[in-house]
Formats: C-alpha cells, structure tokens, sequence
C-alpha cells in the first residue's frame, strides 16, 4: 500500500481500493458510480458482473471511502463525467487488466498479481481476526458448495462484514481509523 500510495495514476488507486474491497480485478475495475452508495458507504455489484452471478453488497471503509472522494473530486470536474468510478484511457470505458500489471511492473513487484490480494485479505482474516470463516468467505463473495447449507444460509452477514472491512481497512492504512472508532 506504501508503493501504491507514492503512485497517483488511476492504475494505483484501482489496485487500492481492489485491495481493500477484497474484489476480484473486473468488479473493481468496472465500480460504477451508480452502485456506489456514499451515505451508507455501501457499493452495490449487481449479479449480472459478479462471477456467482448474485448481487454483492460491500461494506465500505474509512480507506475506501477516501478513495471514492478523490475519484468522485476528479470526476465531477471533468466535462463528460464518467459513470465509471475509475475512467479508462477512452471515455466511456473502464481501465484493463493492462493498466494494474503495468503498475506492479513500474513499482518493481513483478513477483504478485492482482487477484493475489484476495488471498491476502483472507489469510489475514483467519490469522488475525475472530471472524467466522462464513463471514469473510460472504465478502470474498464465495458460493458455498454445499447445497443444503447454501439453501438456509440467505443472509450476507452485512453487519459483520462492516466491522471485518473497517479493521481490514486499517490494517491496510493503520493511519486512518475504523469509522465508529
């Protein structure tokens, strides 16, 4: 997060807010602003650009939300806002793949990928948290593959959720505090 913070290229504040959302390089990617709710600090993936194909809500922290402010300053001061909340090089679209794994390129971490934050994340959670394993696998968005289980299990854990992405927050960015702390 350090290296990434020295970076201010739309590539480095996608990589940050990937990382403390916990998504998957496409949800972060393609964030429209549409889904984001800034009161709630809520972001809202529809089913349609979720892999399990179900509507993600994820709660958002102190860290993400300051980075939502910048996007947000940047955005209302262009001509043609965009409805992405990290714009591409072409109006109307949303950064590549290309755009992250030019930025572990230009910060010299060849040796991890994007996706490889999710793990972090979950490691970090297991190790260093109480959270129950049903409560970060919600956030990682996972479906469970057991299908009874599955069935009775309906609810997102939203309000553990937000705790567990407040502390992950400030363990990512200890110089910020948890909101409601």
């Amino acid at each position: 997060m350090q290296l990434l913070e020295k970076s201010n290229g739309i590539g480095s504040w996608v990589m940050r807010f990937l990382i403390l959302t916990a998504t998957r390089t496409t949800e972060a990617r393609a964030a429209e602003w549409g889904e984001i709710d800034m009161e709630q600090k809520l972001w809202e993936i529809p089913a349609t650009r979720m892999k399990a194909k179900r509507l993600q809500r994820i709660p958002l922290s102190v860290a993400a939300m300051d980075i939502l402010h910048v996007m947000k300053t940047l955005n209302d001061a262009q001509t043609e806002p965009s409805k992405y909340v990290f714009p591409g090089q072409q109006h109307g679209k949303h950064p590549s793949e290309a755009i992250m794994l030019a930025l572990l390129k230009r910060i010299n971490r060849k040796d991890i990928v994007p996706h490889g934050f999710r793990s972090t994340f979950r490691d970090y959670i297991a190790e260093q948290t109480n959270f129950p394993r049903e409560v970060a696998e919600a956030a990682l968005a996972h479906a469970l593959e057991d299908k009874t289980e599955a069935a009775y299990q309906r609810g997102d854990y939203l309000g553990k959720r937000r705790e567990m992405m407040d502390m992950w927050g400030a363990f990512c960015v200890p110089t910020l505090k948890a909101s409601g702390t």
